[in-house]
């Protein structure tokens, strides 16, 4: 029987909090909305979550007042998700323990794959070792961090490996450059292609050394990468 992740929506606006909660429904999660955060901090006493959606503007306790409550608490995962959009706002989130910050007004498919994306980097986090991942003839000890193409020990900076272990752990799931970025450096993506694309293309030539023959990565125009099949 599959395990049911059970995903915190703190949000005030019962329209916005609703939405959240259909999103994660239709993720096949299990939301539970708090209005308050009061009501969260009843929520986060009383069991395990495995993402918390947080709201920073709240009545009862601030969204900070939260997040500094679940920091102290353990690794639960958090995304802020607030109309204080401002850079210095992010960046104060993140450096307090926020694992993602999503500014309103949202996209429904980004606040969807942001949720994917950050209990997959929490999922790994807490996996066993001993795991290799594999596609096509790429192999990837996970747990020496070194990378196989075509039988062919490949040498692969840090990032180009995080984001070829990224792409390898959902092979069919397109990743936003913005994902990516988020996912791998660990910091707010401001719409800078050209570092991804640069990225991507040294990613792609090394790969392409091993096994001239096969295509590995593809682009979706307009939407992001994946792994080819």
């Amino acid at each position: 029987m599959k395990q049911m992740i059970n995903i915190l929506v703190v949000e005030d606006d019962n329209e916005i909090n609703q939405l959240l909660c259909k999103i994660i429904k239709n993720s096949q999660y299990e939301p539970q909305p708090a209005y308050s955060g009061t009501e969260a901090l009843m929520y986060l006493k009383k069991q395990h979550w495995d993402l918390v959606l947080l709201d920073l503007m709240l009545p009862g306790m601030t969204g900070e007042e939260i997040l500094e409550n679940i920091t102290n608490r353990g690794s639960t995962p958090v995304i802020i998700i607030s109309a204080k959009g401002e850079k210095q706002t992010k960046i104060n989130s993140l450096r307090s323990g926020a694992d993602d910050f999503i500014s309103k007004p949202f996209d429904i498919e980004e606040v969807s794959a942001r949720i994917d994306s950050v209990l997959r980097r929490y999922k790994r986090s807490i996996e066993p070792s001993n795991k290799v991942l594999s596609h096509k003839d790429i192999h990837i000890d996970l747990d020496q961090k070194m990378v196989y193409v075509n039988n062919e020990e490949i040498t692969l900076t840090i990032r180009e490996y995080k984001i070829l272990v990224l792409l390898m752990t959902s092979p069919n799931k397109v990743f936003s450059k913005s994902n990516l970025f988020e996912s791998v450096w660990k910091e707010p993506y401001h719409g800078d292609d050209n570092t991804v694309n640069v990225h991507m293309s040294n990613l792609r030539n090394k790969l392409s050394k091993s096994n001239p023959n096969e295509e590995y990565i593809e682009t979706i125009w307009g939407l992001g990468y994946r792994m080819k099949t």
